[in-house]
């Protein structure tokens, strides 16, 4: 194997997916909890709700060159019961170690499988309330703001994802590779 090759099979890998195994899911509520609850302060103990007895998880899977995997980021989504075709994503999270460049294509990647992959499960309107400090980036990934209010105590936008951006994708349990590195 020459030089590039043993580079390039020790480099992370990143993976953007939907939870399907249970370390996942599990992963994915201990990163909602460090960031909502302890970094945030938005909930005390834990920031689960009714909506996640129903919801899908979202996972940014980073594996390192010697095959470690941990989830350094998780967006949850969730057709609405009460309007059919009609989704949600909340508790994006990426881990504060992988925000900045990478992290911003963590965030980016989540959000474009979230809409992608709704939209290939028949969604018609693709929602959020976004923490205003976040609402530009959904703005430049084709999402605009339908009204401004508090949520948590916190500023927030609800928002709606621009559906033509995001066609659908229909092996959310696969994924794909990011482009974003660690």
């Amino acid at each position: 194997m020459n030089a590039v090759a043993e580079q390039a099979a020790l480099a992370p890998s990143l993976r953007i997916k939907w939870a399907t195994a249970e370390w996942e899911r599990s992963a994915a509520f201990a990163l909602r909890r460090e960031i909502f609850c302890e970094e945030q302060g938005v909930f005390e103990a834990d920031d689960r709700d009714d909506i996640d007895r129903f919801a899908i998880a979202l996972v940014a899977v980073m594996q390192d060159g010697d095959g470690a995997c941990r989830v350094v980021g998780t967006v949850r989504i969730h057709e609405d019961p009460g309007a059919p075709k009609t989704w949600w994503g909340s508790r994006l999270a990426v881990d504060q170690a992988y925000r900045g460049r990478a992290g911003g294509r963590i965030g980016s990647d989540l959000i474009r499988l979230a809409v992608s992959s709704a939209h290939a499960h028949g969604c018609t309107r693709f929602l959020a309330n976004v923490q205003s400090q976040n609402a530009l980036l959904f703005q430049r990934l084709h999402w605009r703001s339908l009204e401004e209010f508090d949520l948590f105590g916190r500023p927030h936008h609800r928002m709606e994802a621009d559906l033509e951006y995001y066609p659908p994708f229909d092996t959310p349990q696969v994924g794909f590779l990011s482009r974003g590195r660690g």
